[in-house]
Formats: structure tokens, sequence, C-alpha cells
């Protein structure tokens, strides 16, 4: 075949995307207004929630969330060893402490048989990661740990789903990223999903600066003189009505997109089930897949060469491959301050050195995963 130039993640956007930021931009409301309102009463509908805000990113949704869930300085959050720091990094905003568990390398999610191993008194939530799109078991976490507030690092999985259930429903608050390598993407931008009146006003301040009332509100009300009480430290942690209304549209695309990247990881399955060598990504009964990425595993004891080199000779070919995320006790922020050694947490480092995510996205065709396969196939 004649060499492609693939790349990792694109997004799918168009007419509709741009046309979408005309009217924010002629009428002049540009920061959370109207359109961040239709984004997040869409994206309730359609992961079942009561309440849905908008955010600017991800890991400002997972700060908030660990904070309406009342955690604080020298407090004890459970979460996985092979995430994205983002999710690590957000219990240290808590003055809170993150306490790794190991994961599975077949789903790359935490291994919830070690949970018991490391609750302590000073236990306080766990952040179950929805990996690569693929639900944790939260069920489980829910069953046999029900003293534990459960914050959905569902980073990667809008849309996906759990018996039915969808991300974001399934513990007390749920978390979701737009950024560009996500299925959907308005930029930047975050989204917490909860069922509980009582964490939604909260949360609904703290993105706000603390204030009891929306700029929307306060702007639209008769009285132009008062401003919101602000009886709590908040933060800015906004999201704009230009991304809402781009947010808007993507989410009406998801179920789409995610249809289109589930047929396409099947014969991906499909045509790479001869390659010893190479885990693909399972689906496990009663799972729907995000497939925010198609993350493989390279065994190296019987690839004809190294995860590193292979990643090197597809990008010489026009193929752009990453690892899946990072080991985060393994990275110096963390295995300095807790003198961490890679064998504390086998799989997470085995999933950093051997992970591979190969191209999936909605600006792919036929030839692209034609291309791919025969390059795995041909080493």
């Amino acid at each position: 075949m004649q060499k492609r130039n693939i790349p990792i993640a694109i997004p799918s956007m168009g007419e509709e995307e741009w046309m979408a930021v005309k009217e924010p931009i002629e009428n002049g409301w540009l920061t959370q207004g109207p359109k961040v309102k239709e984004f997040e009463n869409l994206f309730a509908q359609m992961h079942d929630v009561k309440f849905a805000f908008a955010v600017s990113n991800c890991t400002t949704a997972l700060h908030l969330a660990l904070l309406a869930c009342g955690v604080g300085e020298g407090d004890e959050v459970i979460i996985p060893a092979f995430t994205w720091v983002a999710t690590a990094n957000a219990v240290l905003y808590c003055n809170a402490i993150p306490v790794f568990v190991d994961i599975d390398t077949k789903t790359f999610n935490l291994d919830v048989e070690q949970i018991k191993l490391k609750i302590t008194s000073k236990t306080k939530a766990i952040i179950p990661v929805h990996l690569f799109g693929l639900c944790a078991d939260i069920n489980y976490i829910k069953q046999h740990f029900p003293q534990l507030k459960i914050v959905e690092d569902g980073a990667c999985a809008a849309g996906a789903a759990l018996h039915g259930k969808p991300a974001g429903s399934l513990g007390d608050i749920g978390c979701f990223s737009f950024h560009p390598r996500k299925s959907v993407t308005c930029g930047e931008g975050g989204m917490l999903t909860t069922n509980n009146p009582e964490i939604a006003a909260h949360l609904d301040m703290l993105r706000n600066h603390g204030g009891s009332v929306s700029e929307e509100q306060r702007h639209h009300g008769a009285k132009p003189y008062l401003l919101a009480a602000y009886d709590i430290v908040g933060y800015n942690y906004r999201m704009t009505d230009l991304q809402g209304a781009v947010g808007y549209v993507q989410l009406k695309k998801l179920q789409g997109f995610i249809e289109q990247r589930n047929e396409w990881a099947g014969y991906y399955s499909k045509h790479l089930s001869g390659i010893k060598w190479l885990q693909t990504p399972i689906v496990p009964e009663g799972y729907k897949h995000g497939w925010q990425s198609y993350v493989t595993f390279v065994d190296e004891s019987k690839s004809p060469m190294s995860r590193n080199d292979m990643m090197e000779q597809f990008q010489q070919i026009g193929i752009s491959t990453r690892p899946g995320t990072h080991a985060v006790h393994m990275l110096g922020a963390y295995s300095k301050r807790y003198k961490f050694r890679p064998e504390d947490f086998p799989m997470a480092y085995a999933a950093d050195q051997y992970s591979m995510a190969i191209p999936l996205h909605n600006r792919m065709v036929k030839e692209d995963y034609d291309y791919i396969i025969d390059a795995l196939k041909s080493l």
C-alpha cells in the first residue's frame, strides 16, 4: 500500500460546529450562559442523571468532585496506579493523600480485588477510572465498600455504560473530559454529573467563585444592583458559551460516533486476533465501551521487536501510536514524594511499558484500518 499519514486521534468537526459559535459571537454572551445550559441539559439527559455542570476541563471537575465529597487535608483517596496524572493531582489539590491500587492488564482498569488491602480509617473516597472508555466495576465497589464516596473518572467514557446504566450515573459524582482526543470535544472542557441535589448545589457554587447564583441569573434579573452572595470560597472553573455551543452539537453526534468506533474496533480485533504477541481490548458482558482509544498490549517475550522500536517504525511509515497512559507511581512528582519503585505496582508498570494505542477515530476510512493491520502483521 502507498504510505499514509494516520494521526492517533483527530476531532470530527464540520459546518455545524462552525455555525454553532455564530450566535454567542453575535449576541456577545461569551462566558458561561445559555449555550452551556443547553449542553448541560442534553448531557444530563443522555447520561441518565438529574444534574450536570460544565467546567473548564476534567481536572477541575475531579477537584470539585472531591471537595463536594468532603475530601480534605489528611484524607486518603484510592486511585488506580495506571491513569493520567490528573487523577492523582486532583487528590493533592485537596491536600489529601492518593493511595494507589494496581490494575488488571486485561481491562487496564483498577483491580477491585485489591481495594480491601488499601482501606484505612482515613479512606474517604475512591476514584475508579473508566480507562479508554471501558467502565470500571463500580457495582463491586458499591457492594463491598458502601462507606466510600465514589467519584467516577469518566474522562474517556462519555456514552459508555455498565449493565445498562450510563457512566456518570454509577457513583456519587461523574467527571468527563472534552479534550480533542476524546470522542466528542469542544477544545477543552469538562462535565460533572450527579443525582444528589445537595452535592449539585455545592458543585454549582464551587465552579463559580462560590457564588449563590449564576452570572446568567444575575444579569437577567429585575434588580441589577444585586450581587450574588459568596458564603464559601470557590473557583473560576466555568466553561464559555463558545465551548458550550460546540459541545452541544458534538454531543448530538456521540452515539453515532461510538457506534462507528465500535464497528471498527471489532474489525481491528477480528483481523489482529492471529498475532500471538498482541493483546487486543476486551469488552466484558454487560459493558458498553465508549472507545475513546483502542489500546493493545505488546508481549515482548514473543514479539519480533520491543514496543518502543515498533512505535518508532510505525511513525516512519505514517502510523501514529502512543503508550496507553502512564504509571503514575513512576512519575517524578510521585515517585520522589512517596519513594515508589516500579515493582510496587507491577501491572501498572507493565501497562506503562508495553501498552500501545493505535489510531481509532471518526475521520478514518477502511484503507487506514487495513494499512495499520497490514503493518502489524508484516512484523
